[in-house]
């Protein structure tokens, strides 16, 4: 999450530049930023009962001038942004009252609604159950094969065999190994940074799985 902040400007960096086109971050003017970089934050606190697609439009807040609200083409690419997350159904519905997955990815809407090439997401998984997971997991590889770039982290090495192309494995507050799932999330590493032995298997379906090895701890 600090990382995160860090590279969406929200803190600043303790070390090293964040670029963004090759230009320094904190030259950018805040809007700027904005449109070219989204956030999906780990949860979200909903205070006021919101219809979902009201949520989902305040993505769209920088495309506005000073004091100006949303108007129909804000509407409709936040509408857009429902179907393709699959809740168009939940447009008008109370955004306080929707499950922890359909909320979740109507901040997945929202920020496709702010139009940003690049979305960054903090742990979006994070409390959900298993079904909702493979489902936000699913959306995530679906945005990055229409040429959205996504960051995301995660606790769970499954999920970067699912949707990563490239992984950074932090640990001890740096950087570990960088490169692709296959080659970086290896037993050894694994369980050099959970502490745990781990194996990893190539099943026959060409997914790639990794879990705790009970058997050899329990020997």
């Amino acid at each position: 999450t600090t990382l995160f902040k860090t590279l969406l400007g929200l803190l600043p960096a303790q070390g090293g530049q964040v670029l963004i086109d090759g230009r320094p971050l904190e030259r950018l003017p805040r809007v700027e930023v904005a449109r070219r970089v989204a956030y999906v934050p780990q949860a979200h606190a909903a205070h006021f009962p919101y219809a979902v697609l009201d949520m989902v439009t305040m993505g769209r807040t920088a495309h506005l001038g000073p004091f100006a609200r949303p108007g129909p083409r804000d509407h409709a690419a936040a509408m857009a942004a429902l179907e393709t997350l699959g809740i168009a159904e939940l447009a008008h519905a109370d955004y306080t009252r929707i499950s922890g997955g359909q909320r979740q990815r109507a901040l997945i809407a929202r920020a496709l609604a702010q139009a940003a090439p690049l979305i960054v997401m903090d742990e979006p998984t994070a409390s959900l159950d298993f079904g909702n997971q493979a489902l936000v997991l699913r959306e995530v590889r679906a945005l990055a094969a229409k040429g959205y770039g996504i960051v995301l982290s995660t606790h769970d090495p499954d999920h970067a065999f699912a949707c990563a192309t490239e992984v950074a494995l932090l640990h001890d507050g740096g950087l570990a190994a960088h490169g692709p799932p296959e080659v970086v999330l290896s037993p050894a590493r694994l369980e050099a940074v959970y502490g745990v032995p781990v194996f990893v298997e190539r099943l026959a379906s060409g997914h790639t799985v990794c879990a705790p090895d009970l058997g050899a701890r329990l020997a």
